[in-house]
């Protein structure tokens, strides 16, 4: 019975599996629902008594078990690159335009682009092993992610098993959405059984994604399209288009609107086209994306922080509408930045509901006019936050009323100043600010900082709510008992977040530098400080002239520093954090060496073949060399490897020398200089 049930059950799949796909990709079926169920179960029954021959391809094994609260955390192999965003005609025309510069290619020659929808969903990465998923995540930051395949799995569109021969190791990048049509069906039966309606197509899509219980997942009407790839360990096409094409042939959904556009004029009639198709497309688009169709030149062009040279989003023009001020209120951030918000008569804007909009600052506030009870253009494009655009005067009462800037915290009650070189009101209570203290502890314990993983904003708006948390430091003072008592806060949760911040005990001074939230100082000029100095005792200490020795650092952040530590608060953090056992990694400052390239100063950028970054690094540095981690006129030499970066551009602006590995090769004495 074994061998025959072993058999039946890879027939039973496979049927099954084609007869999904030509029912859901192609809206095509090929038998009657009746025998798709007949079948279905008959798999069932024979997976029940042959439990040992399940396997992960089955369409019986879409929907699982509930999973964690806790979402494992996914690192990328490839980077999930975010994309830069036009807005006109002049800014695609300069796309092109710089493509060709650096390409060094004429107006003559035809460029092909890879033109296709941009859906407003939720990013993710499939990845395939011997043509099986085994794992989903979400684009998280671009570098992690979590993983979803739980959810991901009951998505009828996306294949289990690929078809054809597909590479051993295959990540293919897509996005789940909501279609129009199922959005409103799930929410009419919603309304008639009294459920919770979903707000909009992207938010249900993302939401459905994250549900912890997959059968929940399974109830919404989820799709996906493939329009990439990460991780793939053999080439499908030697164009962008044809990788698509190679993954429809695998069964992945792709946008019929997929296509290749010539040149500059010919992306803007793209651009034009989709547009009047909007309103007509089963599914909600933000914009348009044009890629280099040709991959050795997009591997040529490289990419420019998170994202790449070659792509850009075409975003079409920001949707408004039109609703009242029903107040004004002021948000206090991490840096103590009081932003004042409208709020807002409810208002549909680019499939949102919005409440509230932004106004930026008191002075965007004074300059635009707004006042409570006003009539209100607000603007919604794309992912950025809502913003008041315009007061409509004609429709201004004579019962609107202004709003004064505050000049105390609505928080914490403290004073509310600001500097001369800014146009922002700070509030100056520092952690005595729940507000401040909040987003200072999301950001002390976020994947870049300490890396406290589960330690979300629910329980830090608890735990700070029952003042059980006034600084990062008092993180390491809780106990068990405290988290297991806290609301939808089990045992098991409770030990899973005190194992997490035990791990982030041992941590770097460069990530104690970045969690620490000094204004100005991002990783890169934490890392700076941290190999320049050593030591927190030695950057405490330093004064103006010798924060600006740093590489990177300027007289703003030499300030923003310096302010930092002379206060008592943040002294008195910092020891405590010692005293409950962070212990971060300090030792004797990287001082350059003396030798045959003191004075140079030298930037890497780009991928090196024959050495890491780091090894090169500390070679040149070996030899009396500053190596930089930005370029300046000050720079004498960029070595540049693969897929340089935004540093090759400034140094050619900036007519600083340009080499390749080979040449840094020879003056490490490991080769000839060319």
């Amino acid at each position: 019975m074994g061998n025959h049930a072993a058999r039946r059950i890879a027939q039973l799949i496979d049927q099954l599996t084609a007869y999904s796909v030509a029912y859901h990709q192609h809206d095509a079926p090929l038998v009657p629902d009746a025998e798709y169920d007949r079948l279905y179960f008959e798999l069932v029954d024979l997976e029940a008594q042959n439990p040992t021959q399940i396997c992960a391809d089955s369409p019986t094994q879409r929907v699982g078990e509930l999973v964690s609260a806790d979402f494992a955390a996914v690192r990328h192999r490839m980077p999930m690159l975010s994309l830069n965003n036009a807005f006109s005609a002049d800014d695609i025309n300069e796309f092109d335009r710089k493509i060709r510069e650096q390409l060094d290619v004429g107006d003559a020659v035809a460029l092909a682009y890879s033109v296709e929808p941009k859906l407003d969903g939720l990013a993710i990465s499939l990845r395939y092993e011997q043509g099986v998923l085994v794992q989903a995540a979400t684009r998280g930051d671009g570098e992690a992610g979590e993983d979803v395949s739980h959810t991901i799995r009951t998505i009828a569109v996306i294949p289990l098993r690929l078809q054809g021969d597909a590479p051993a190791v295959l990540e293919v990048r897509g996005e789940v959405y909501m279609p129009r049509a199922g959005f409103s069906r799930y929410n009419e039966a919603m309304h008639k059984t009294g459920g919770k309606l979903l707000v909009n197509p992207r938010n249900a899509a993302a939401g459905s994604v994250r549900q912890l219980d997959p059968k929940l997942a399974a109830q919404r009407p989820l799709a996906f399209y493939a329009y990439g790839l990460g991780e793939c360990s053999a080439p499908l096409s030697d164009t962008h288009s044809g990788c698509l094409l190679a993954l429809k042939k695998f069964g992945f959904p792709v946008a019929a609107q997929a296509s290749v556009a010539i040149n500059a004029s010919g992306l803007l009639s793209y651009f034009e086209l989709i547009g009047q198709q909007r309103e007509s497309l089963a599914f909600d688009i933000d914009g348009v994306v044009y890629k280099l169709n040709r991959l050795d030149w997009q591997r040529e062009l490289g990419n420019v922080s998170r994202a790449p040279r070659w792509a850009i989003a075409h975003k079409y023009p920001a949707q408004e509408a039109i609703t009242q001020v029903l107040a004004i209120d002021v948000q206090i951030g991490r840096t103590g930045a009081a932003t004042p918000v409208a709020r807002l008569a409810p208002v549909f804007v680019g499939g949102v509901t919005l409440s509230n909009a932004t106004l930026h600052n008191f002075e965007e506030l004074a300059r635009k006019d707004v006042r409570i009870g006003d009539w209100v253009v607000v603007r919604r494009a794309g992912d950025v936050i809502p913003e008041v655009a315009r007061v409509l005067l004609d429709r201004r009462s004579e019962r609107s009323v202004e709003f004064a800037p505050p000049t105390i915290c609505p928080v914490c009650q403290s004073a509310l100043a600001k500097t001369a070189d800014e146009a922002v009101l700070r509030c100056s209570g520092g952690f005595i600010c729940l507000a401040q203290l909040k987003a200072a502890l999301r950001h002390f314990v976020s994947r870049r900082a300490l890396d406290i993983d589960g330690f979300g904003d629910e329980l830090i708006e608890q735990l700070v709510d029952l003042d059980l948390l006034q600084n990062p430091s008092q993180i390491y003072a809780l106990t068990e008992k405290t988290l297991a008592s806290l609301d939808r806060m089990a045992l098991k949760s409770a030990q899973n977040v005190l194992s997490a911040i035990e791990k982030s005990r041992a941590t770097t001074l460069e990530r104690l530098l970045f969690g620490l939230g000094i204004r100005d100082v991002g990783e890169a000029t934490a890392k700076a400080l941290a190999r320049h100095f050593g030591s927190i005792a030695a950057i405490q200490s330093a004064d103006l002239s010798q924060l600006l020795l740093v590489p990177d650092v300027g007289p703003v952040v030499a300030g923003r520093v310096l302010d930092f530590f002379k206060q008592s608060r943040n002294l008195a953090v910092i020891e405590k954090l010692r005293e409950f056992g962070l212990k971060f990694s300090e030792g004797e400052p990287q001082v350059a060496a003396v030798g045959p390239l003191s004075g140079q100063i030298i930037v890497l950028t780009g991928t090196l073949v024959q050495l890491t970054r780091d090894a090169a690094q500390a070679k040149l540095e070996a030899l009396g060399a500053k190596v930089s981690g930005s370029v300046s006129k000050k720079t004498t030499l960029v070595i540049a490897g693969e897929s340089a970066g935004a540093k090759l551009d400034k140094a050619r602006e900036l007519g600083v020398q340009v080499a390749d590995e080979a040449h840094l090769l020879g003056i490490l004495g490991m080769g000839s200089v060319v």
